[in-house]
């Protein structure tokens, strides 16, 4: 499976456990593409029978009803996600300074965020704003959206580049929040922190238990596996495993 591949699988598969009429900030970077994969009020197949409210994805620039990338020649400079990338707007979306923007944070109203991460660790510590002996930006909205956010979701690639594992006993990496991860996606499997491991809750297609444990720096167990794609139910909501 290639990169782009495997990146899209987990952006697909996010976007399943995102419910209509939620708010929701996507993290630069790999969760950002979970928004090409939300349905529209036309449905999947441009038949209509989509959801009578949106997931709502929230900018902490200033923007709630986010749309997807913005197509080629539609760009508009005013209308930029926090990672400075063109975006549309969805019906009924709103502009906000950053201060609101940060208030809908800070006070609940963003109830799952979905970041990318450099490595999260059994005990659901994430680390995800810097790698020593790297430049870094600084740490951004992620610190703070981590924090106080009910339920934070990690969509990332089960390997670094250097084929290194980025789920872990314990951060190595510099965090940027304590246990604050509930839901880990990636292109094999859908796993949660479990104090003393990872607990596999699916199974990609055409992944083996032997594969996920390969690339995991940490112990796994396969006690409570379902069919990929088994979204949570409504009434989990921030306690989503």
């Amino acid at each position: 499976m290639s990169v782009a591949e495997a990146r899209e699988r987990i952006a697909a598969r996010v976007a399943l456990d995102l419910a209509p009429g939620e708010v929701v900030n996507l993290g630069i970077g790999l969760p950002t593409e979970v928004a090409r994969h939300l349905p529209g009020p036309d449905g999947p197949d441009g038949r209509g029978g989509g959801p009578a409210e949106p997931v709502w994805l929230h900018a902490e620039n200033g923007m709630v009803g986010m749309g997807p990338d913005a197509p080629p020649g539609a760009e508009d400079p005013d209308r930029i996600d926090a990672g400075g990338r063109y975006v549309g707007v969805a019906p009924g979306g709103a502009y906000l300074d950053s201060v609101t923007a940060f208030a809908l944070v800070r006070n609940g109203r963003v109830r799952t965020c979905v970041l990318g991460a450099f490595e999260v660790d059994v005990h659901g510590d994430l680390a995800n704003w810097r790698v020593p002996g790297r430049t870094s930006p600084g740490v951004g909205g992620g610190m703070e959206l981590a924090q106080r956010v009910p339920r934070v979701i990690v969509a990332t690639l089960h390997r670094d580049k250097a084929g290194g594992a980025k789920l872990v006993g314990r951060c190595r990496l510099p965090r940027t929040a304590r246990g604050v991860v509930q839901r880990i996606v990636t292109e094999l499997a859908v796993l949660a922190p479990a104090g003393d491991r990872f607990d596999v809750l699916e199974l990609a297609p055409g992944v083996e238990a032997a594969d996920v444990r390969a690339a995991t720096d940490a112990p796994v167990a396969f006690d409570r596996v379902r069919p990929w794609g088994g979204a949570a139910a409504p009434e989990e909501g921030a306690t989503i495993p």
